[in-house]
Order: structure tokens, then sequence, then C-alpha cells
């Protein structure tokens, strides 16, 4: 049933709880003598002011009933006693109880009328200097800018961190530009959807023609293919009849505001042989940077025979008392005598094995290898099997925010990393546009190692990288293919091979690592799943549902969608009982003890491991919910140590992970892994995404659905298709490959 919208309106009391940056407060309001305790994402406001607020009541068992706000509508203080409680609070900087009361007491109800507009005023009070006037005048001039700006995207339902956005791109001016303007809302830096501003737009009489709109919905249409599709670019071709049918335009305005945005450098231009392909300008400076780098790094290649590092690894053979296969010796000479190369090769292939002996023979000759990955459990994972530590890409890159509060890299070209050597291990995770992070990181005599299975899934961000870098024929790629004799002892390594190789896995031991159900209805399907991860495989193998068995599963929708199986899941795993707190989001209630997963980058978010302190935690990255605090507004994520403390309205950004999609599930590793096999999604049920489930464990692998679906996946060999310019940047070829075929939807 839904909630009822009510409406309610009184003074604030007392604000118990505020984050400053995204306007999430617990206050008491003094509502005709009824205090009533109100929760939400409403802005900075304060005590004394009176507000009018849209909401629904909700019953929490440990702190009771509160009034949740989804709407509200400031009124600074009438009269005398709620206008000095208000300074007194602190609402502006300079003014505490004392002063607050001399400035009542001088200009009475007509005091923040005279503060806002002759603030000159201030100074007929007693202790007030002309600087502090100033002081105080600037602070007034800012408090009132805000609360305007809140006030007015508040009447189109427009939260008030948008606003905040808003305040802190244009200042006091932004009204008068989201006035003149209202896609600006779109732009980098406030980010609200696009169909979020058409409706503002339509009551401010914007026409659908006009230059503002359909730029705006150009680029819309740019980043959603960015974020949702995986493509850095749009040929024209496509971009075109996609702008004109979305926005309702003719081709000639879509033209003609195309071609004004390609001259104002909104978005870029390339030509692919005679094609015109479209980009965002950061995708397409990274594109171009990593092409050009690349190709200064294949240049300062040596072209030492590989035949020169023999002795060397001989030498690193009798060491370990190991004997490298062939193609492992041509990855380690190769690796020793070029600035760049790519090793690539399937499970049991020994990839890691030929790592170490490359990091080994680089430091025994003085040289200072950093060895990266791009998440945090791919980075520890590298660590348990090389020996050598590792950090993701972020942490090593370190982030830092400029004037406007944007995410930038501490390392660049200009204060790069002190490494001679550079290995980034699960390539096939890596985008574009932190690849260029990175190299623009290290100094150019830097070496570039890159380590992955092409064979798996591409990057959850734009682009195909690992692919596009092997296929453009431009850096020296050696690829394992031997399977050593101990992994051919595991049916999971022996089924992955047989998968990728287009032949059917054996389903039909049960005496290995890789077993197979049969089921052929949904709720047999979920039946068996929790009970495995809840009983059997707890019993029989001493596995911890949470921290030891994953499910994993091709979709997100359906019911053995990512969803659906969660919160299944979360009642068979950590079901509601007194005294364990929750609180709910959009999609899920979050209980304390639940297991979560990250799904975006956030990079000024602070926690804390021991004394150590830092910020960032990032999409896929997998924790425990440790406490939730109603009264503060707070939960305490653990993310392997390091603790997070999330306020309620960023919970959003969590999801529920006892259950992942195939795609979140890449570049970590599980004890034990549970796949449904069972679906109503065919475009999900490919090659390539089976291949990458089965990857992901280390011990333990179950099926459960259809034999006829686990085959039908072996033999649909479709690739995920992304459009880049990439390979062509690299190659330099005038070849135009068809790269528009079988493309998704734009939008």
């Amino acid at each position: 049933m839904e909630e009822r919208t009510l409406r309610i309106e009184g003074t604030v009391e007392n604000v118990m709880f505020r984050n400053e940056q995204n306007g999430y407060v617990v206050l008491d309001l003094d509502a005709g003598g009824e205090l009533i305790t109100v929760v939400g994402e409403i802005g900075d406001v304060d005590e004394g002011e009176r507000l009018v607020l849209e909401g629904s009541y909700v019953a929490h068992p440990r702190f009771g009933t509160q009034f949740k706000a989804h709407y509200c509508e400031r009124k600074l203080p009438a009269d005398s006693l709620n206008i000095q409680k208000y300074l007194a609070s602190g609402a502006i900087k300079g003014i505490g109880p004392s002063l607050a009361r001399k400035i009542v007491d001088v200009f009475g109800a007509d005091t923040l009328e005279i503060m806002e507009k002759e603030p000159s005023r201030l100074l007929e009070i007693k202790g007030i200097s002309p600087k502090k006037c100033e002081n105080i005048a600037a602070e007034v001039k800012e408090i009132f800018a805000l609360r305007g700006i809140m006030t007015f995207l508040s009447q189109y339902g427009i939260r008030s961190k948008y606003a905040m956005r808003v305040y802190k791109k244009y200042g006091s001016g932004g009204i008068d530009m989201i006035c003149a303007n209202p896609y600006l809302l779109c732009s980098s830096g406030i980010e609200l959807e696009f169909s979020r501003v058409e409706k503002l737009a339509a009551d401010m009489h914007i026409k659908q023609d006009s230059p503002e709109r359909v730029a705006a919905g150009i680029e819309y249409i740019l980043n959603f293919n960015h974020t949702k599709n995986g493509h850095v670019c749009i040929p024209l071709e496509k971009l075109e009849p996609t702008a004109t049918n979305y926005l309702g335009v003719s081709q000639k305005v879509f033209y003609e505001v195309y071609q004004q945005e390609i001259s104002e450098g909104n978005i870029c231009e390339y030509l692919k042989g005679e094609d015109e392909y479209v980009y965002m300008p950061d995708y397409f400076c990274a594109e171009r940077y990593i092409a050009d780098r690349v190709k200064v790094l294949c240049d300062f290649s040596t072209m030492d025979e590989l035949s020169k590092y023999e002795r060397m690894i001989d030498e690193e053979e009798v060491k370990n008392r190991i004997t490298y296969e062939k193609l492992q010796r041509e990855a380690i000479a190769t690796a020793l005598a070029r600035s760049i190369m790519i090793m690539t090769g399937g499970p049991g292939t020994g990839k890691t094995t030929t790592l170490n002996a490359i990091i080994s023979l680089y430091e025994r000759q003085g040289c200072k290898v950093m060895i990266a990955a791009p998440t945090g459990r791919a980075a520890q994972r590298i660590s348990d099997l090389t020996g050598y530590e590792a950090k993701t890409i972020h942490r090593l890159l370190e982030v830092e925010f400029d004037m406007t509060g944007v995410p930038r890299f501490k390392h660049n070209e200009h204060n790069p990393l002190i490494c001679d050597v550079m290995v980034v291990d699960e390539m096939s995770m890596v985008d574009v546009q932190l690849f260029e992070g990175l190299l623009r990181a290290l100094r150019i005599g830097c070496k570039v190692i890159l380590v992955g299975d092409s064979d798996q899934l591409p990057s959850v961000g734009a682009g195909n990288l690992l692919k596009d870098l092997i296929d453009s024929n431009t850096v020296p790629v050696i690829a394992l293919k031997q399977i050593f004799r101990q992994a051919q002892q595991s049916c999971i390594i022996t089924n992955a091979h047989k998968i990728i190789s287009g032949e059917y896995p054996d389903l039909t031991r049960k005496d290995a690592d890789f077993f197979f159900f049969q089921r052929l209805e949904p709720e047999k399907v979920t039946e068996l799943l929790l009970e495995l991860a809840r009983d059997r495989l707890p019993k029989a193998y001493k596995y911890s549902p949470t921290e030891h068995i994953q499910i994993i599963t091709p979709s997100r929708k359906g019911s053995l969608g990512v969803v659906e199986l969660n919160k299944k899941l979360q009642h068979a795993l950590n079901p509601p009982k007194q005294g364990l707190a929750e609180t709910k989001s959009m999609l899920y209630t979050f209980r304390e003890g639940d297991k979560v997963m990250q799904m975006k980058n956030n990079y000024d978010i602070v926690w804390h491991k021991g004394d150590e302190e830092g910020t960032g935690i990032f999409n896929g990255d997998i924790g425990k919910i440790l406490s939730i605090n109603k009264g503060s507004g707070e939960a305490v994520v653990d993310f392997d140590s390091r603790r997070v403390v999330y306020p309620f309205d960023m919970l959003e950004q969590l999801e529920l992970a006892y259950a992942v999609t195939v795609h979140k599930s890449q570049g970590s590793e599980f004890e034990a892994v549970i796949m449904p096999v069972l679906g109503d999604f065919p475009k999900l049920y490919y090659r390539n995404l089976l291949y990458t489930a089965v990857t992901r464990a280390k011990k333990l692998f179950i099926l459960i659905g259809s034999q006829t679906k686990v085959n039908l996946m072996v033999d649909n060999n479709r690739r995920t298709k992304r459009i880049s310019c990439l390979r062509h940047m690299l190659s330099r070829k005038e070849n135009n490959e068809d790269d528009t075929e079988a493309m998704p939807l734009l939008y």
C-alpha cells in the first residue's frame, strides 16, 4: 500500500544531525505545540526557521514515529523570538547568542530583511566593526543565495543536493543562470536527469527546438551510451536519427546545433575512414592520449633479441626450482626487452608464475616495480598470489578535488609515480578513462606490463580496452595456452577452457569441484539455491554463507535476477529480528549484518582502517553493514577492514550483494560460486558470460537450471559489442570495420 502524503508546518526547535554535503537532516519540529521528529534530505536548515513539509509518517522500532520529508518549503522566521533563536544557533558565522540578542534588540522583526538588504546598518550594533560587518554581509549573501536556489528548485520537486551543486557551480547567480537555460542542470557537476529537466523547461516555455534543449539532448544520448551501453563514441549516422526522434526535432535543427556543439568544444568528432564518430570531450581525449602514449612506448622499445635474456631466465628457473614452458619463457623475455607488452591466458595457464619471474628479474636489475589492479578484491588477489604488494589503480593515483569539487588524480604528468615498471592485472576490467589516468602518471621511461584474460567480459566502464589493444597488432602480445598438470585436476579450469573453445562442459561428474543440478522451474531453482547457500555448503565445507559463497546471475531482473534473489537470500541469511536495526532505501531494506556492494565510484567518501585514513570506495567493492543508527541517520559499512560512514541518503549507492551480476563479479574470486541458468533474457545467455562466471570460483562451482540453457550459452559466441575508435587510432588503418552492426538501442 502506498504511503499517504501529508503536509505539516512548524518551527525548527532543534537540529540533531546534519550532513553538510547532501543536506540530510534529523530535527525536531514544533508544529503548533506538538514536537515532531523530521528526517530527510531537506537542506541546510537551522533552529528558528519555519518549514512547510510534505511527506509521510514512518514507524521505527527504536526511534518511534518520524516524519519522512520529501519536499521542503522554507520560511525564514518572522517574529523577534524565532529570529533571535535562528541567529543564536550559529546559522551565520560570526554571530553567537550574545550578538544575536543585541541585533534583534535593535532591529526586531525586521532583522533579517535589514541584514539582507542593508547590511551596513549592522555597524549600529555595539561590538560590530567594519571588518566584522563585511564578513557577516558576505555570509548572509551566501546563505540567502543558496536558500533562494533551494526554494526555487523545490517548486519542481528537485532535491536540495542539486541546489547545492548549482550554488557551488554558479554561486549567487544560479537562479538567473537556470532561468535562462534550465538544461544547465544536466551539465557536468550538477547532473540532473534530462527527463527531470524537461518538466521544468516546459513550465518555463522553452521551445522544443531551442538550441539549449537540443544540445543537452545530444549530450544526454552520448552520456547514456557511455554509462549504459559501454560505447565510447557514437557514429554520426546513428546519433542523428536517434536524437531527432527522441527530441522531436528536424534534421536541419539537429545539424545546426550539432555544428555549434562541435565549434564550442562541447562534443568532438573523429573521422574513421569516411565515417564520423561523435565523442564527449573526456572520452575523446582518453582514447587519443592512450593511442599516442602506446605509440611512444612501442617506439621506445629496444629491439634486443629475446635470446639475450635466456641466461637470466635459466638462473630464475634454478633459483625457483621450476621449468618454464616455451610461451612462458617468451613472455618473460618480451617483458624484459620491450617497453610495453600484454600477457593473456585462461585459468591454469601459468600467468601468475610467469609474472612472478618477470617481477623478480626486474628487481634483480634494481628496478622499482609497482602492481595495480582495478578493484580492491583484484588487488588483494594478485597480492596473495604473487607475494608482492598490490594496490588499486585509484589508490595508486590518489584522488584529490579541484576548486569546483571535481575529482582529479593527484599523480599525473606533473607529479608522476616513482616506478620503473608498472604491472596491471585484470586488464579486461580497466576502462579507457582509468587507463588514460594511469598512463599520464607514468614517467616516459616506465615499462608497462598488462595482464588479463581477453575472453572475459569487458569493463563496467566504457570501452573494450584490452581487446582493442590486442586487435590493433601494435603491442606485443603473448597468449599462454598450456594448461598445467595441477590445473588439469580441476573441473572448474578444464570446463572453463571447454566453454571458451565452444565445447560443452562436463555436467555429469559428482566427485569434483564443478556440479550441475537440473531444475526446470524458477521456484525449484530458487529453493535449491537457498538450501545450498544457507545449509548444505556451510555444513559440508564449513563455508560462511556471506564470506565464502557468492551467488552470480546473468540478469538484474526476473525471479532469478539480482534484485529478487537478494531479497530472498537476505530473508534466509539475515532475517529481521528484535534489536537488529534496519532502514529502507528505494530498492531494499538494509539491515545490520547485510552483505552490500558499492554501485558507483565515490572518490570523496572517507574510510578508516586502524590508524590509517583514506578516501574512495569504488564500483564493485563488497562490504558488510556493521551498524545502522536512525538517530544520526547513518550506517557504518566495513569494506575489507576499511570502515565507512554512509548518511542514509547515500545508501542509494549500495545494493545487497548476496547475489550479484556476472559483470559485477569480475576481478573477484570466491571459494564457492552458485549460478542459476534458467531465465527469460536470451541476450544475456552467451559464452563469454558463462566463462567469466565459471572463472570466479576458486574451489567450487555449482550450476542450477537447464542443461539446454547451458549448451545454448556455449553455442552463442556473441561478443559484447562496444563502439570505439581506439583500435583505429592505434593502427591508423583506413579500413572501416563495421562497428555499428547489432548496436544496442541508444536510449
